[in-house]
């Protein structure tokens, strides 16, 4: 319990009313979720507005309410606080009321359309094994130092946010490394949180059907970085070439790695397979169990945070040099079995690029790439004709079929996608929207020494349906199928 005033320290206030040394027992954004005593933040949504739930939150039993305008019925046993913008202020009454756990550890945040999830997990690991006890918000799990916690958002709401910060305080976490995604920077969700670092991996096509437009999901991810003090750093991937926009008006020690560029932590690719990749990094050559060129930039996003945050350049590489890559990222199923089998979470046409460039990289010309793929409904349209013919263009035989449809009929879906393949591409595609049997086909389809990639979905367990959850996980469709055939 803390007193209002309190709670309200760096809030942008406009205007108050009632007692601001009332004891607030709680803090609440969902109307529902209201108990006697509380304080209700209301703030605008994308679905709906807190705003036309201030009389429900006042009818069970709030005592205050934070708002960017007063409610026409003012009962004056409540205290009223109008505010310039509430998203931002429920981050920083969040912070406050749970004492500001992100000053309490080293709090680093990793954005960028893809690579959040792999340099979060990768530096949670890192620090773990270097001695430090640390925790992990990411898309795939929450964790606290080895305590799993199930994660339904990239980025948790403020609320969830500190209390998750608060359970690694009292775990004695050193650090924590999370996912900052465009989503959560533009609702302002990470306000009020104090970042030691902040990293940027990449952007690229993705979320305009949130952003609308591809500026705007750059200003969202810049957000980030003009947010930072003095005393955090910011590290940028250089070779991307909005990387140096990121850095344009922070106040944070700029910093940046690359594979082609002069930048402060450079690496070169020495030998890049199926079984992991060989770099050049701080004068060493390193194997690394990780695949592909784009891993290449993680690791060295990695390696460079933890030079920012003083750790040993060796202890660093040696340790980093064992650790597994994150869930669902590029993950090979059943290695060693007669054909290569691999799930990635690759979703945006660059992510999938990316994947496909990398088995071409492997391939010897005599084996089939058989690609299996969808795309998610509720999202950005624009980008599935590309998907498709990304898909088209790097494989021996496309399966188009359903990822996550969510409210849009699969067959709608998977049309928008075939948009993108030409005629003569046609002849190497097939359209199964049950995502089951898509994955058996190309198993069928398989012969020893081929390719089957399974993209989109990667660590996800479900499969969302009107609403619905239903289990699925590509991995273990995949490994069932692998057995069933033989393979």
């Amino acid at each position: 319990m803390k007193e209002l005033r309190d709670i309200l320290y760096r809030v942008h206030i406009t205007s108050t009313s009632g007692d601001m040394a009332l004891v607030v027992k709680g803090i609440c954004f969902d109307s529902r979720k209201v108990e006697p005593g509380f304080l209700f933040i209301a703030v605008k949504g994308t679905q709906s507005d807190g705003h036309d739930f201030i009389e429900r939150a006042t009818k069970l039993g709030a005592s205050a309410i934070v708002a960017e305008r007063f409610p026409e019925n003012i009962s004056e046993t409540i205290s009223y606080v109008t505010v310039k913008d509430s998203a931002e202020s429920l981050g920083i009454i969040a912070a406050n009321f749970f004492n500001n756990p992100s000053s309490k550890l080293t709090l680093v945040g990793v954005t960028g359309t893809n690579g959040k999830t792999t340099v979060a997990t990768l530096l949670y690991k890192l620090f773990n094994l270097l001695g430090h006890r640390s925790g992990l918000l990411s898309t795939v799990v929450n964790k606290i130092v080895d305590k799993d916690i199930p994660s339904t958002h990239t980025t948790p709401d403020p609320i969830q946010l500190n209390q998750l910060l608060v359970q690694m305080v009292e775990a004695e976490c050193k650090y924590c490394f999370m996912e900052a995604s465009s989503h959560a920077i533009d609702q302002d969700r990470i306000a009020g949180l104090n970042f030691k670092g902040a990293i940027f991996t990449n952007i690229t096509h993705d979320h305009l059907d949130y952003h609308k437009t591809f500026e705007n999901y750059i200003k969202a991810k810049k957000k980030f970085f003009d947010g930072l003090n003095s005393e955090a750093f910011a590290l940028v991937n250089a070779d991307d070439k909005r990387g140096m926009v990121m850095l344009q008006n922070t106040k944070a020690k700029r910093q940046s790695f690359g594979l082609k560029k002069m930048v402060d932590f450079k690496g070169k690719i020495i030998t890049n397979s199926i079984e992991g990749l060989e770099l050049e990094i701080a004068n060493k050559s390193i194997w690394f169990k990780l695949i592909g060129d784009f891993n290449a930039y993680n690791l060295l996003a990695v390696y460079g945070a933890a030079m920012l945050l003083d750790q040993d350049s060796d202890e660093v590489l040696t340790q980093l040099s064992a650790i597994q890559g994150a869930s669902g990222r590029f993950e090979l199923i059943r290695p060693g079995s007669k054909i290569t089998a691999i799930v990635d979470y690759a979703h945006t046409p660059d992510a999938l690029k990316n994947v496909l460039e990398t088995i071409a990289h492997f391939r010897t010309g005599t084996e089939q790439v058989i690609t299996v793929v969808g795309c998610g409904g509720n999202r950005d349209k624009g980008k599935r004709p590309l998907m498709a013919s990304i898909a088209c263009r790097f494989s021996d035989k496309v399966v188009i079929t359903s990822d996550n449809p969510r409210d849009e009929e699969p067959m709608d879906i998977i049309a928008e996608m075939k948009t993108g393949i030409g005629v003569s591409e046609m002849r190497k595609t097939l359209v199964m929207a049950d995502r089951e049997e898509a994955i058996k086909t190309a198993c069928m389809l398989a012969k020893p020494k081929d390719i089957v990639l399974i993209a989109g979905k990667g660590h996800e367990n479900y499969q969302e349906i009107k609403g619905v959850k239903y289990p699925f996980d590509d991995k273990e469709v995949l490994e069932r199928m692998l057995k069933m055939f033989g393979t």
